[in-house]
């Protein structure tokens, strides 16, 4: 029996999370463009910044029900194996990102949060992305790339690079993950 429960035990901690929802990446693209049209509007950096921690947090509530849920429907155990070193993997960066983003803001420099915010997520995509489906670790890449191109773009292009990447590259490999990955 304790052979057995080893055997289980390694084989759980070598296998992807696979809970990760491709629907909900979708609604949370869909999310971040919504905001990509809110926040240039708002008459202060402020608030502009208040619509994207809010897209945050909302996004942030989405995945984490939606990853819950497609973990219980499938069986796979959400804090134990894969899941949880996907969780210690892709909340530093988060954490690092929150901590940059409070000193970007006091400093004024809000314009560096473009670049941070999707460098800093594509980051912890990549990390966390190490014990998921292939894909994942893809998408952060792709996360990191565009936030490299808007550490260095023009002001005027902020907008549409988060767009691409919060908005976009959410919904495409969102769809890509639903299909092959059951949701």
């Amino acid at each position: 029996m304790d052979n057995l429960r080893f055997i289980r035990e390694t084989m759980e901690q070598a296998a992807s999370f696979t809970a990760v929802s491709g629907w909900a990446m979708v609604a949370v693209g869909v999310i971040a463009l919504v905001a990509t049209f809110v926040a240039p509007r708002q008459p202060t950096l402020e608030r502009w910044l208040v619509v994207w921690l809010t897209t945050a947090a909302v996004s942030l509530a989405i995945s984490g029900w939606a990853i819950v849920r497609k973990a219980k429907a499938t069986g796979v155990p959400v804090l134990s194996g894969p899941g949880r070193k996907l969780l210690l993997a892709f909340a530093p960066p988060m954490v690092v990102g929150a901590l940059l983003t409070a000193i970007f803001v006091q400093a004024g420099m809000l314009t560096a949060l473009r670049g941070s915010w999707l460098l800093l997520y594509g980051t912890a995509v990549v990390a966390g992305g190490a014990f998921s489906v292939r894909i994942v670790p893809v998408m952060g890449l792709c996360f990191m790339a565009l936030g490299a191109v808007a550490l260095f773009a023009p002001h005027a292009w902020g907008t549409w690079l988060l767009a691409a990447g919060f908005g976009g590259l959410h919904i495409v490999f969102g769809i890509i993950i639903a299909r092959r990955h059951g949701g």
